[in-house]
């Protein structure tokens, strides 16, 4: 098992910037991937920013330029940093660890950003 717990969401004007972290903790193994995913109402999940153990990341369309994924191997946890948010970055952000079929979601937290 792998238990991730996001924090640092909240409620930030349009432009401005925010910053979540994700603390790892469990049975970690491999060369395992980080993510940070988003749902906004009524509509699917989809790919905010992943970073490999390598530390390469991959970005969605919607954030790329604005938004900076990271990670630390000693204290395995991952971050994002989101500056120039918009309103439709308003969505419950999931840290996500993966590993080949493997895959475990934090409990998400809460982004919204005001117009």
């Amino acid at each position: 098992q792998v238990q991730l717990v996001e924090s640092g969401g909240g409620l930030v004007q349009a432009g401005g910037s925010l910053r979540l972290s994700c603390a790892a903790s469990g049975n970690m193994f491999g060369f395992y991937i980080l993510g940070w995913y988003r749902q906004a109402p009524g509509k699917q999940r989809e790919l905010v920013a992943t970073i490999t153990y390598g530390g390469t990341p991959t970005y969605g369309d919607s954030v790329e330029g604005r938004f900076t994924i990271s990670r630390d191997h000693v204290k395995n946890t991952v971050s994002l940093e989101m500056n120039s948010l918009k309103p439709e970055d308003t969505a419950v952000y999931y840290c996500n660890y993966q590993w080949g079929a493997i895959e475990y979601w934090g409990q998400g937290t809460q982004v919204t950003v005001s117009s």
